[in-house]
């Protein structure tokens, strides 16, 4: 099997994270910096990641629904929660872990099959997915600087930003994980112990390879229409310290 697309979905999955973290903390400042109220900046920060967010609570509700588990209302108001963001919430009836599973599991899911649509059909992944996937940034961005000429090219990068910037399971998505990863490593481990192991990884490695591509292109895309995003960020916040003649520390 090879593991290139699995190290280079780690690369692309850890830099994700990096560059989430970082637009999250930093939108949150603009808005503070602006009212200089906790409580509305939090309100205000949450309205350009609203698609996103939107889609971030349908989709554990569409999950739910589909696995037979009742949800309540959805609810995309955001609020703080002790010293984290809560950004939307939808009530889920308590369910086993398998399930719990899938249904934190979906944000990730539509976030990223949404945005890989839209690189294919907006942006023209299909020719921009090789240097994705091999990470050939030098190729990568007249190519990607090409497809945002379109004229509504902004208008869905956009949507990959708030959409991108939302998905990642939350804390309260991966509760359930840790009983369902340690039964499918004890699975695996009687597999392997049974002598089917060589056979289900030469079975399985052609289309777990695809998937692997697949979420690393997804990231990467991702991370690539952050940066100018992250450079609006970064200079209005510096514009906003200098009127304000304040700065937020992180």
């Amino acid at each position: 099997m090879d593991w290139t697309p699995l190290l280079w979905l780690a690369v692309t999955l850890a830099l994700l994270l990096l560059v989430e973290r970082w637009i999250h903390r930093h939108l949150q400042g603009i808005m503070l910096l602006l009212t200089g109220d906790p409580e509305v900046a939090v309100l205000l920060y949450a309205l350009p990641l609203l698609p996103g967010i939107f889609l971030h609570e349908l989709s554990h509700a569409l999950a739910a629904v589909l696995l037979g588990v009742r949800v309540g209302r959805i609810s995309i108001r955001p609020k703080l929660a002790g010293q984290r963001v809560q950004l939307g919430f939808v009530p889920v009836e308590r369910t086993d872990a398998v399930r719990a599973s899938l249904i934190g599991l979906a944000p990730l899911l539509a976030g990223s099959a949404a945005i890989l649509l839209i690189g294919y059909w907006v942006f023209g992944l299909g020719s921009l997915g090789v240097a994705l996937s091999a990470g050939d940034w030098a190729n990568l961005a007249p190519g990607l600087l090409s497809a945002l000429g379109a004229s509504d090219a902004w208008l869905w990068a956009y949507v990959i930003f708030a959409v991108g910037n939302t998905m990642l399971p939350s804390r309260a998505d991966r509760q359930a994980w840790t009983p369902v990863i340690i039964f499918l490593l004890l699975i695996g481990v009687l597999v392997w112990a049974a002598g089917l192991g060589p056979a289900l990884v030469e079975g399985l490695a052609d289309p777990v390879t695809t998937a692997l591509r697949w979420l690393a292109t997804m990231c990467a895309l991702t991370i690539a229409v952050d940066l100018p995003f992250m450079l609006l960020i970064a200079l209005v916040e510096r514009l906003l310290e200098r009127v304000k003649g304040a700065r937020v520390e992180y």
